[in-house]
């Protein structure tokens, strides 16, 4: 195994691990944890290793941990791209840009933090802050995927641009699925409902808080989302000549249409906490699929493995043997 096979590997681990990073700190959130080391940032109720922890304090301490790790692991990956790949490879681009998403998540979750955006807050503003929030966690799954992506399948050049404009705008409309997906998680925490009656009674309310009242967006958006990603994939499948692609896209209508089901299932108990994280879970990875849809239509350049090379050179090598000048 070539040691840019190894690496991929490795970036295809880093992503993996981000996943429960996002799911552990949406489950901060719903556990109403985020102040758990108070107002103290990047250091826990001014202490670097909190004592006497309550609960809420070890959910947030942890999920602070598992970010430095995460951390670590992608400035490891970004080493190894620069030791692997030369100058203006787009892994080491890609590798760099998901560091620097890390980095911007971090100061995002500091000022949750700082800002006290967190726990019972139930300001407007909150729900703004967690859109971008959420935004920035989605660039930063689509920088390890395309990282991790890219070094796995050989490309040495990629140009997002060459996909379709179609398959471009239902990238998009998955981030606008997912960010009113995670206001109307943030109104379920906030008002909780007894009945799936009591909850779309309450979203329609003039008095209604503002988060209550954008929670009805979701499901008609999400449908009508999901609706324009499965046509843009069919697309794929029909007009595509990559083998790549059209896998890709099967995945994608797959994972979109399971997300759905699950979204009503999920809509149906009243959003319990291990359904709202698996419905998060979920949207990740449709996500990620979509990221490689993206990709594998817009792919310009793959590279040639190096054993292939080797078994042209080795039979050019014989021809000349053979024929002699």
């Amino acid at each position: 195994m070539t040691m840019q096979r190894r690496f991929a590997w490795f970036a295809w681990a880093v992503l993996a691990f981000n996943i429960p990073v996002i799911l552990w700190g949406a489950f901060v959130r719903v556990s109403y944890s985020g102040d758990g080391c108070g107002a103290h940032w990047p250091f826990c109720n001014g202490q670097a290793l909190p004592q006497n922890m309550t609960k809420p304090t070890l959910i947030e301490f942890t999920h602070r941990m598992m970010t430095s790790v995460d951390t670590v692991l992608v400035l490891a990956m970004v080493g190894l791209a620069f030791w692997l790949y030369p100058k203006r490879h787009e892994v080491r681009r890609y590798a760099v840009a998901a560091f620097g998403f890390l980095l911007v998540e971090a100061l995002l979750g500091a000022g949750l933090v700082i800002f006290r955006k967190v726990a019972h807050d139930q300001s407007v503003g909150r729900a703004w802050y967690l859109a971008a929030h959420l935004t920035n966690t989605m660039l930063l799954l689509a920088a390890l995927t395309l990282t991790a992506w890219m070094a796995w399948g050989g490309v040495s050049r990629l140009r997002i641009r060459s996909a379709s404009a179609g398959l471009l705008w239902a990238a998009l409309v998955t981030v606008l699925i997912s960010i009113t997906g995670a206001v109307t998680a943030l109104g379920d925490m906030l008002f909780p409902s007894g009945t799936l009656m009591e909850g779309v009674r309450r979203d329609f309310l003039s008095a209604s808080p503002v988060l209550l009242r954008l929670r009805v967006a979701h499901p008609a958006v999400a449908i009508l989302g999901a609706a324009f990603i499965i046509w843009m994939a069919l697309g794929v499948l029909r007009n595509s000549e990559s083998a790549g692609a059209k896998r890709a896209a099967g995945r994608l209508i797959g994972l979109t249409v399971f997300q759905l089901f699950w979204g009503a299932a999920n809509l149906s108990l009243l959003a319990p906490i291990w359904m709202q994280l698996t419905h998060l879970l979920a949207a990740d990875v449709v996500w990620i699929a979509m990221v490689v849809t993206v990709a594998e239509s817009a792919v310009t350049v793959r590279e040639f493995r190096t054993e292939f090379l080797s078994a042209i050179g080795d039979s050019a090598g014989k021809a000349a043997a053979g024929n002699p000048a």
